[in-house]
């Protein structure tokens, strides 16, 4: 590749280290960290210490640093790219076909070992056939991944038969009932048995890790699972996102946090602080203020104030919501800043008096990072942005001090709904009961889904997620932002209940100052938002959905391509756990919506 075939922040998400990527000429496996050069006298650190923080606690690592992927070179001619990608699967389907003697086509299969120059050389006629990628190849729930021994498979683990390998599609639908995998010998077998995992028919894995080298492996044994390399779940970035926040901590209060783990941890009183003050290291730190003031800062940090123990969206939710007034004159600068926006703008509106408070983010910081990977099962971060210690994610690299980061800025609206106003909802028996039917369809995809460390999210997550949905569609209709564009975070949790929409960008896209204007008309706007929920395209059928009872939606209350579902890449949780029957009235009358008196 002497061009870049993708782009940065895609290397940092959709296809990091360990992801499988079909280019035009080739297919690949992009390598682990190891194999991204960097000019050693300019490498991108992206400076985001809550993040770092929160990382190192979960890897288990000191020193971390976040880094911007390593741009590929500006010259077409005699260099490689920066990030290197492996040739990946090393089996192939030889692009001319043969009638089988069962009247199909088929096409021979064949190891990277027996290609000249990536063309298979006809023993018969001499010529050079076209090859490409085998679509098929096997993994594990711990990411690891390899080509499938596909003499085994068709013979079984003992036989040595030599004889040439042919894939034979017996239908034209691409079903794995009507793929087979045959030899000249006779032996066959359908590709349908390869994803029946009680036949164990592609063997234990043996922990191979191709992203980080040819060779590398650690112990598995775990059974092998068939994967199409490129289905959905073929890969799973494990991400973290952080929304920059300015440090709330005044200069004692970060002396106390650097002196914390050596001498302040165990001060309780005036007594020990007095004893622990006569170091040199404290001294040094801590002279200029009294006892009681150290007191104070060392009472809050024991209380929580490091940022480490709390979750990332309750820091991002305070900051949010202590926004002063609009109507102040500061000049937008740095990487945050809000403002509140004047009730006079949009309190007059009964559907706003569940709101109680909106404020017009006019510049912020998006921070992530890429921490691991899974594959068949998605692990992202909770509901209050924290990811699980307990998941097995697959390592990016066999170098842990660093990991491949992306930072946007943008702009965005924060609405914070009446805390007694959602507690007062959801006391109605109504909405008990629809609770109880979305939890239900909760354990019914749990029971599909044993190994996901996902938890129900409780019914205000539903209500204010949906509300972002609407908004979003709303809202991009007029801001000059794509729907695709906006991003959400969603606050739920602790009596805290509100919603982020923004957007993001690498460059000065991110901030053209329409969101800003759609947040001055956010009673407008919530008005369409409300009026979409509604009615939607699929009713009857949307809104009469039963998540434990009909098809394969069982984390979806009312809410289909009609209404409420967007772009993934918008939505924090890949659109789950949505239902309008919690915002406004269907054409079901179930009366369970937040909204009761909008009509």
């Amino acid at each position: 590749m002497s061009k870049p075939q993708l782009r940065l922040n895609q290397v940092t998400s959709t296809f990091g280290p360990g992801a499988m990527v079909d280019l035009p000429d080739a297919s690949v496996i992009i390598a682990g960290l190891d194999e991204w050069r960097y000019d050693i006298n300019n490498i991108p650190i992206i400076e985001e210490p809550r993040l770092v923080a929160k990382l190192e606690h979960i890897l288990n690592v000191t020193g971390l640093s976040l880094r911007t992927p390593p741009p590929s070179p500006e010259q077409d001619y005699g260099a490689t790219p920066n990030i290197t990608a492996w040739r990946f699967p090393e089996w192939f389907i030889v692009q001319k076909t043969v009638l089988s003697g069962h009247g199909f086509h088929k096409r021979r299969l064949v190891h990277l070992n027996t290609l000249t120059a990536l063309k298979y050389v006809d023993p018969d006629s001499h010529k050079k056939r076209s090859v490409v990628p085998v679509r098929f190849v096997r993994g594990c729930r711990r990411g690891h991944l390899g080509d499938i021994d596909w003499p085994s498979f068709v013979h079984g683990v003992h036989n040595e038969c030599q004889r040439d390998l042919w894939m034979e599609e017996r239908g034209t639908s691409g079903d794995l009932d009507e793929v087979w995998v045959i030899c000249d010998c006779g032996a066959q077998r359908a590709m349908s048995q390869a994803a029946r995992m009680e036949l164990r028919a592609l063997g234990s894995c043996n922990g191979s890790r191709p992203w980080l080298g040819a060779g590398s492996r650690e112990h598995c044994g775990d059974e092998n699972r068939l994967l199409i390399r490129s289905a959905s779940n073929a890969y799973f970035p494990q991400l973290m996102t952080v929304i920059s926040i300015p440090d709330s901590r005044g200069p004692l209060d970060e002396a106390v946090h650097s002196l914390w783990d050596n001498f302040l941890s165990d001060v309780v009183d005036a007594l020990e602080l007095t004893r622990v003050r006569r170091k040199p290291a404290v001294t040094s730190r801590l002279q200029n203020y009294t006892d009681d003031e150290i007191l104070d800062a060392i009472q809050r940090h024991r209380a929580g104030a490091s940022e480490v123990d709390r979750p990332v969206k309750e820091v991002e939710f305070e900051a949010l919501a202590a926004a002063h007034d609009e109507l102040g004159a500061d000049v937008p600068e740095g990487d945050f800043f809000a403002r509140k926006l004047p009730e006079a703008y949009w309190a007059d509106a009964e559907w706003m008096n569940s709101v109680e408070r909106v404020v017009l983010v006019h510049r912020l910081r998006e921070v992530r990072a890429l921490v691991g990977f899974t594959r068949f099962e998605a692990a992202g971060p909770d509901i209050e942005g924290e990811l699980s210690l307990d998941v097995e994610r697959a390592r990016l690299g066999l170098d842990t001090s660093w990991l491949p980061a992306s930072e946007n800025r943008g702009e965005g609206i924060f609405l914070v709904f009446k805390t007694d106003a959602v507690a007062k909802w959801l006391n109605h028996p109504a909405v008990v009961t629809r609770a109880h039917q979305l939890a239900d369809g909760f354990n019914l995809w749990k029971k599909d889904h044993p190994s996901s460390t996902r938890t129900f999210p409780k019914i205000p997550y539903y209500l204010v997620h949906s509300i972002s949905h609407l908004l979003i569609t709303a809202i991009s209709l007029e801001c000059g932002y794509p729907a695709s564009s906006l991003r959400e975070r969603i606050y739920a949790f602790n009596d805290h209940y509100g919603l982020l929409i923004y957007t993001g960008s690498s460059d000065a896209e991110g901030t053209l100052g329409g969101l800003i204007v759609a947040g001055r008309n956010i009673k407008r706007h919530m008005q369409n938002a409300l009026e979409i929920g509604m009615l939607c395209s699929n009713d009857p059928v949307c809104a009469y959905h039963r998540p434990s009872e009909q098809d394969h939606q069982s984390l979806l209350g009312s809410a289909c391509h009609g209404c409420l579902l967007i772009s993934e890449t918008s939505c924090e949780q890949q659109n789950d756990f949505l239902d309008r029957a919690l915002v406004v009235q269907t054409v079901e009358a179930l009366g369970a919506e937040f909204f009761a008196d909008f009509a």
